[in-house]
């Protein structure tokens, strides 16, 4: 296990503490006289959390330690930390529902393709869109995280998840348009393949049954009963 595989595994523990952060709506901490919030607690472990991703694929570019694992992973893990926050500010009333239905709907959906499209042999890495929908996921996130003590921030929150919105379905569309039709293609050439290969085997089968029947006859034919006189 090298430092980029184990800082996105981290990523995946950060996400039960930022749930439990966000819902527990009372919870305060006094820090040297200093009040903090959920909010602020909340924001910190999302931020941390985000942060490794960028490390993680930093780390593993300039070490060259890029594995299967690791790429298969990591989308994973921030799928789960952000749909983990989507969720609970669903479940605080400061987020719309619907939007964090869509936007984690379509993260259901490339998590799918990216499944398919290695069980053939492809992996699907993060786009340029991919990736500044993930930056605007934190941006908004974040921004929205903040709102729940401070309205004011609410209308740049939403508007914020609109952009979000935005370039998550415009990356959807563009790993679906590269690859499904490759992913496609293979599974039906691999099915063909099964097929002919099965439609072989049976036509062995029946030439090996109707060579046993022949070899039966034949044997009958030389093989006479003795008459009983």
């Amino acid at each position: 296990m090298n430092l980029p595989n184990t800082l996105t595994i981290l990523r995946i523990f950060f996400v039960p503490l930022l749930v439990a952060a966000l819902v527990q709506e009372n919870f305060v901490l006094h820090v040297r006289g200093v009040v903090v919030t959920n909010e602020w607690v909340s924001l910190t472990i999302f931020l941390s959390a985000a942060g490794t991703d960028l490390l993680d694929g930093y780390l593993a570019r300039r070490w060259k330690q890029v594995t299967t694992i690791g790429t298969l992973l990591d989308p994973i893990a921030d799928k789960l930390l952000v749909s983990a926050a989507m969720i609970s500010l669903v479940q605080v009333r400061a987020m719309p529902g619907w939007m964090a239905i869509l936007i984690i709907g379509r993260e259901f959906a490339v998590s799918g393709l990216r499944a398919i499209a290695a069980a053939e042999g492809y992996t699907i890495k993060a786009s340029d869109l991919g990736k500044t929908k993930m930056f605007s996921q934190v941006v908004a996130i974040s921004c929205m995280m903040i709102s729940v003590r401070h309205p004011a921030l609410r209308k740049v929150s939403v508007a914020l998840l609109w952009s979000v919105i935005v370039f998550a379905l415009l990356s959807a569309v563009s790993y679906f348009a590269k690859f499904w039709h490759k992913v496609d293609e293979r599974v039906k050439n691999r099915r063909r393949q099964e097929l002919l290969a099965l439609e072989r085997r049976r036509q062995r089968a029946r030439m090996r049954q109707k060579g046993s029947r022949a070899a039966g006859g034949l044997a009958a034919t030389i093989w006479k009963p003795p008459e009983v006189n």
